[in-house]
């Protein structure tokens, strides 16, 4: 990554983030994002995030903080329901293939082929057999990624008992964050050992050399997401090509050009306006 002025002081103030100064961080990583964003693009790189592990851990919010101030056409999100009949009768990865990265994009993951080796596997929507296949071939099927130059990482979410419960409770009490919860996640809460028994078979066999699981603890949401950024930047080399300051050009003249009547439009009612002392500097 570009020169971290932070290099070297990891975990100094570690436990005692405040707010103030989680954001301003946030917005230092989102920096070295946009110049991530650049690098890929010049130099068509093409490059797949996996984000993986228990409901409520963070995840989500973590792919906000990343995704907020890139843009979309570089940082694709792909978060794919569940399958669909047709797609149930197709090799297993293969449609998660149609959305792997072209040159110059970033594909992150949210949750990813991984499903078979866990929410799957444990509530029993594939067979044993396509569980061991899956187990088998999913490693050399990575290997094979990396041989043809797509770089993979691969993010787990760690969070303890207590927190996921008192995160699903809020998400009960919260009518803005009740569509979190679904049914798969009140079995994931209920079948607590059987994921981890999952998900140490699935370390087990798919912590590979060419692409590791990078586990991510994430008891606290705000040091998980600044922890995660920092580290993808550190794991992608890259360079910032930030273009010089440019001038803005003068607007054109108005040579003979009559706007419409502005009553000839339809206006969405100003139902808010800002107060004259206050700017609108928010983007």
């Amino acid at each position: 990554m570009a020169k971290d002025k932070d290099d070297g002081q990891e975990g100094k103030g570690k436990g005692k983030l405040k707010r103030k100064e989680y954001e301003k961080e946030l917005r230092r990583l989102q920096a070295e994002l946009c110049h991530l964003q650049a690098w890929v693009k010049a130099k068509g790189l093409r490059i797949m995030v996996v984000f993986e592990g228990r409901d409520g851990a963070g995840k989500g919010g973590t792919i906000r903080a990343i995704t907020e101030r890139v843009s979309p056409r570089i940082f694709r999100l792909v978060a794919l329901p569940a399958p669909s009949d047709r797609e149930k009768s197709q090799m297993y990865i293969q449609r998660y293939m149609a959305h792997f990265p072209a040159a110059g994009e970033i594909v992150i993951w949210d949750r990813s082929w991984y499903n078979r080796a866990g929410v799957e596997h444990v509530m029993g929507f594939c067979s044993e057999e396509e569980y061991n296949e899956f187990l088998r071939a999913v490693p050399e099927f990575e290997r094979m990624l990396v041989r043809s130059g797509i770089i993979l990482i691969k993010y787990w979410f760690s969070v303890s008992n207590e927190e996921q419960e008192r995160r699903f409770e809020a998400r009960i009490k919260d009518p803005t964050k009740r569509w979190k919860l679904s049914p798969m996640d009140m079995q994931s809460r209920a079948r607590w050992v059987e994921y981890s028994k999952a998900k140490d078979v699935m370390f087990s066999y798919t912590d590979i050399k060419q692409a590791p699981w990078y586990v991510v603890n994430a008891d606290c949401k705000m040091c998980a997401r600044l922890n995660c950024i920092h580290h993808l930047l550190h794991v992608i080399p890259y360079e910032d090509l930030t273009p010089e300051s440019i001038v803005l050009p003068p607007r054109q003249v108005e040579q003979g050009y009559v706007r419409p009547p502005i009553t000839d439009q339809t206006f969405v009612p100003e139902k808010y306006k800002l107060h004259p002392d206050e700017k609108d500097d928010h983007d």
